[in-house]
């Protein structure tokens, strides 16, 4: 979605600015959420709605503009992994609306990307209580790779930011009624991309790679010996028809691998 309406600051929740970093708070109510009266019984239940996005001005716009549909309630935000999952769990919002670049946040169990947090909530969903919140993932980067990732960990939905608001309105809707919802053009992509040609421990080290520093700082990173490191390097850049570790980490980030 574009900017004017994207993802924004949680201005419609009454977040105060110093504490954009952290889930947005309602007056009178717990982080994240509002306070709102009883609702007509009569009248069918509206969506209810998390936002969880680091770009706080891009996270509340899309929330002031959800707000304007009659069936859709906003119940709170958040700015980062760890914070989204705690969101979840306070709320049990129906649907989550997840960025996929998002700082991890506090903890040393953290998750590490927006596709991690739809995973532990995935995993969490098979017990019989667990919350039944549905997940569409929102990226700024159109990549194949990050749809299949995103699906195997197990959303309902995956859209680019710069759709316009009303298709990210009507995946909501459908994502509720238990459909789901794929960018049209990156599902194309992704089946012509095909999977990832990288193990798991590979693209691990080049996750660990792209942080920089030398053979021993990754694995360091990785736990694993120095030769172990190389070898994974060496297969994922046979793998990725490249020459170095630099073009691996590249190659892979850019299909969305990493």
């Amino acid at each position: 979605m574009s900017t004017g309406t994207g993802t924004g600051a949680g201005t419609g929740t009454g977040a105060d600015p110093a504490t954009d970093s952290r889930i947005s708070t309602g007056a009178g109510a717990a982080a994240g959420e509002r306070a709102h009266p009883s609702p007509d019984p009569s009248a069918p239940r509206a969506i209810r709605v998390a936002l969880a996005d680091d770009q706080a001005i891009l996270r509340g716009g899309l929330a002031a503009l959800l707000r304007l549909e009659s069936d859709i309630e906003i119940l709170g935000e958040a700015a980062t992994c760890a914070d989204a999952i705690a969101l979840v769990d306070r709320v049990a919002p129906d649907v989550l609306l997840l960025d996929v670049q998002m700082p991890p946040g506090d903890g040393p169990d953290a998750p590490e990307d927006g596709i991690d947090v739809a995973r532990r909530l995935d995993q969490r969903r098979q017990g019989p209580d667990a919350p039944r919140t549905r997940i569409i993932v929102l990226t700024t980067f159109g990549r194949a790779g990050y749809l299949r990732r995103t699906l195997e960990a197990g959303a309902q939905g995956f859209m680019v930011k710069d759709a316009p608001v009303e298709q990210l309105v009507d995946a909501v809707r459908r994502v509720q009624q238990g459909l789901r919802v794929v960018d049209p053009d990156l599902a194309a992509q992704s089946l012509a991309t095909g999977p990832s040609p990288l193990t798991p421990k590979e693209g691990e080290v080049l996750r660990a790679a792209a942080l920089g520093g030398t053979t021993a700082d990754v694995a360091a990173r990785v736990f694993l010996s120095e030769g172990t490191v190389r070898n994974h390097i060496s297969n994922a850049i046979g793998k990725l028809g490249v020459t170095n570790r630099a073009e691996a980490v590249r190659e892979a980030t850019d299909n969305g691998w990493l």
